[in-house]
């Protein structure tokens, strides 16, 4: 009788707790990678999405300085160009290129007044040739007249990269662009007003 109620009273061997045991650490390890690999994607999606938003900011505020020709009475037209404004402040004031020719190499490296900075929540945080403390997003910004037709078109690029891609981009080869970064460019026609 005996015998009988020691094999009928169920329970678990060591063996069988031990194997147990080891496929939940298994389990838990791959789980808890998961999570960090879908931290670190939803980082990096956040990231983009704010470099675009900046990037896209920055070309409508480049479209809408004044490029048009203008009808003056009589007949006649001028063109009009906005040559003052500063758009690496906020709000944009006076004493900057508007749309002149920007020198080149301002996507490659922090040119004032084509450059400006912003926190991680994409907030403004300052302008100049190095970035503020707080900045985690650097934007730049080119305006060119295209050559085959220079009073007619001008060209608007805008790099958004992050303050740490560019110091390991310094560290490597210069002007290495990695596929992190945001570059957006469009073209303005001048229009008749």
């Amino acid at each position: 009788m005996r015998r009988a109620r020691s094999r009928d009273s169920c329970g678990f061997t060591l063996v069988e707790v031990l194997v147990a045991i080891s496929v939940m650490v298994v389990v838990s390890v791959g789980v808890v990678r998961l999570f960090v690999v879908a931290a670190s994607m939803t980082r990096s999606a956040r990231d983009r999405t704010i470099a675009r938003s900046l990037a896209a900011g920055k070309l409508e505020q480049l479209r809408s300085l004044t490029w048009e020709v203008a009808v003056v009475p009589g007949g006649g037209m001028v063109a009009a160009s906005d040559g003052q404004t500063n758009l690496s402040v906020t709000p944009p004031g006076a004493g900057g290129p508007g749309l002149n020719e920007s020198p080149s190499g301002t996507l490659d490296a922090n040119v004032p007044p084509f450059v400006d900075y912003f926190d991680r929540l994409g907030e403004w945080a300052g302008t100049g040739p190095a970035p503020p403390g707080n900045a985690i997003y650097i934007r730049r910004w080119a305006v060119h007249h295209v050559p085959t037709a220079p009073d007619q078109l001008l060209a608007f690029q805008v790099l958004v990269t992050t303050v740490a891609r560019e110091r390991a981009r310094r560290l490597a080869v210069p002007h290495a662009w990695n596929g992190e970064d945001i570059l957006m460019a469009t073209m303005r026609a001048r229009v008749a007003r």
